[in-house]
């Protein structure tokens, strides 16, 4: 999902902010960290508490700021894909 989600952040960025890319991104990228947060509140996840919390602290950031972009305060697709990135690749 986490790939997906950077998939569809990098077309966002080609396609601007006001594509159905970028809607579509924002949607997705959202519903993915929602429900990452989510499972990372359960007390049947077995990652560390500091790193639940720290990892639902930046899933709290990149909900702002999808958010700052949906109403055009921002336009930092790239640095959410960054992010989500070295998420990734941290919990391989």
């Amino acid at each position: 999902m986490l790939d997906k989600a950077i998939t569809m952040l990098q077309a966002a960025v080609r396609n601007g902010r006001e594509s159905r890319e970028a809607v579509e991104a924002l949607f997705f990228t959202r519903r993915v960290w929602i429900a990452f947060i989510d499972d990372l509140r359960s007390p049947e996840n077995q990652l560390p508490l500091s790193v639940r919390a720290d990892l639902i602290s930046i899933g709290i950031w990149v909900l702002k700021e999808a958010e700052r972009i949906r109403t055009r305060k921002s336009d930092n697709f790239v640095g959410i894909a960054d992010i989500i990135t070295i998420i990734r690749d941290g919990l391989k």
